[in-house]
């Protein structure tokens, strides 16, 4: 069955893409790459012994594969224009979704945050919690140096 499906994936991918890269991930799937338009499809084996689980996801910044969109099980015996049918409906489906969350901010991207943040700033590199801070120093130094001068010692 993966000789098949590797066979099928070749196939499927000329008909769908200009461009395209077929691999098996580390799961067993076999995997399509459109690098041009973003997208994934990927092929596994199903319940049936003639069907096929199609799944597709977009491809984000970096090259890193965000999760699956959609899926659909497809049997291989309805043929490669039912299964090129699928996987378009599937591609439509992905690209009408939603655009996935930057992956630096599920990790918690402190540092883009922060950079983004400052961005958003005009001309004012010290906050009032700042010079409130700077004016306590100041007066308790300045309270040091009194009772110095003062008291002489």
């Amino acid at each position: 069955m993966r000789a098949r499906l590797r066979e099928t994936a070749e196939e499927l991918a000329g008909l769908l893409w200009r461009e395209y890269i077929v691999y098996r991930d580390r799961a067993g799937e076999v995997v399509i790459r459109g690098e041009h338009v973003q997208r994934w499809i990927s092929l596994a084996p199903a319940g049936g012994s003639d069907e096929v689980l199609v799944r597709a996801g977009r491809i984000l910044d970096g090259g890193t594969t965000a999760p699956a969109r959609s899926e659909t099980v497809v049997p291989l015996s309805a043929g490669m224009g039912d299964l090129a049918a699928a996987c378009r409906r599937l591609l439509a489906e992905t690209a009408a979704a939603p655009a996935p969350r930057d992956p630096g901010a599920a990790r918690g991207g402190r540092a883009e945050k922060v950079a983004k943040s400052r961005h958003g700033r005009k001309g004012r590199h010290t906050g009032l919690g700042s010079w409130v801070v700077i004016a306590c120093v100041l007066g308790v130094a300045g309270l040091c140096a009194y009772r110095i001068v003062v008291h002489g010692g």
